[in-house]
């Protein structure tokens, strides 16, 4: 059976975006492959969270993992930070990595042109990416487009390792994107991201998660006239609705009469009954916390099994002597 591969990073409460470009898709991969899924937790720390907030976000995404579906007795869930293995191999990775490859990643630039604050583990956060994945002999790993290029980073990595060191270690994972869902749009319009204040959280109370959707942004058309169904309400709406459903609402778009208000008031109700049996769970979860943590330590045996053997024989490659 292949290997599935992907972390994500509890730098704050997950959304739809999370879910409909990620976690939807683990959950269906879980019976055709090997899933290993962790916490990014030392990803995390590139945004220098309080220690406190860190811990909160990082029990609350593994609460949404297991709610949404990922299932322990399939797939193994794990934190990054439970497997030290993964930062000794970065280092390991970081002297054959050419610098202007890690210069000519868009998502640095990116972050940092929308004002966050640079740092050194934000530099080289593709690096770690890389030990991430190639520890584990991945297959394929599900990625969003905008994480596209480090996968790519990564597979140059691991060619130059195996090139330097003349032997094939590491295996180069492809990249596994479902176009429809790979960007799903934030409130504004633009990607949904933590980071630009624009999501939709699936675990909000129905209040806060009514403001947000409420927030969503439109044009300015007068309610009687019509209005251009292929919108920012329609988008969202669509990932909760049949196809039949969607193209019923963008005929009330067409047709006028029809304001924004009322397509939010249908999107909040798509949103409230498709979530409903996941919200349950969660709270099902969060009164059997030990049931979580047996959950993530078992998976963090597992995972350090596997990349423990890697690590011996990249250790090996490279010239370090064997621990005693």
């Amino acid at each position: 059976m292949k290997r599935s591969l992907s972390g994500i990073q509890p730098s704050g409460v997950l959304h739809i975006g999370n879910y409909f470009g990620a976690i939807k898709q683990f959950v269906e991969m879980q019976d055709d492959y090997e899933g290993l899924y962790f916490l990014a937790n030392y990803h995390a720390l590139t945004s220098a969270p309080k220690g406190e907030d860190l811990k909160k976000n990082t029990i609350g995404v593994i609460l949404d993992y297991l709610a949404l579906g990922l299932d322990p007795k399939k797939s193994t869930l794990f934190l990054q930070s439970d497997v030290p293995e993964h930062t000794e191999l970065s280092w390991i990775l970081a002297n054959v990595t050419p610098m202007g490859l890690i210069e000519r990643a868009h998502s640095y630039k990116d972050k940092v042109a929308k004002g966050i604050k640079p740092n050194m583990g934000l530099f080289t956060y593709p690096v770690l990416m890389a030990a991430d994945i190639l520890i584990y002999d991945a297959d394929v790993v599900p990625v969003g487009k905008d994480q596209k290029q480090h996968l790519e980073i990564t597979r140059d990595i691991a060619t130059k390792f195996n090139e330097t060191y003349e032997k094939e270690i590491f295996k180069l994972p492809e990249p596994k994107i479902v176009e429809s869902v790979a960007i799903v749009p934030g409130t504004n319009g633009d990607k949904m991201s933590k980071s630009y204040g624009n999501v939709i959280n699936m675990f909000a109370s129905k209040k806060e998660v009514k403001k947000q959707i409420m927030s969503v942004v439109t044009d300015s058309t007068p309610l009687e006239e019509p209005k251009n169904p292929d919108n920012n309400v329609t988008q969202l709406y669509s990932l909760f609705a049949t196809p039949e459903e969607v193209e019923v609402l963008k005929e009330k778009f067409r047709a006028g009469n029809f304001g924004y208000g009322h397509a939010k008031n249908e999107l909040l109700d798509k949103f409230m009954d498709y979530f409903a049996p996941y919200r349950a769970k969660r709270e099902e979860l969060v009164n059997n916390m030990d049931y979580v943590y047996d959950i993530l330590k078992e998976g963090a045996e597992k995972a350090r099994k596997i990349a423990g053997a890697k690590l011996e024989i990249v250790r090996d490659t490279v010239g370090l002597l064997k621990r005693s």
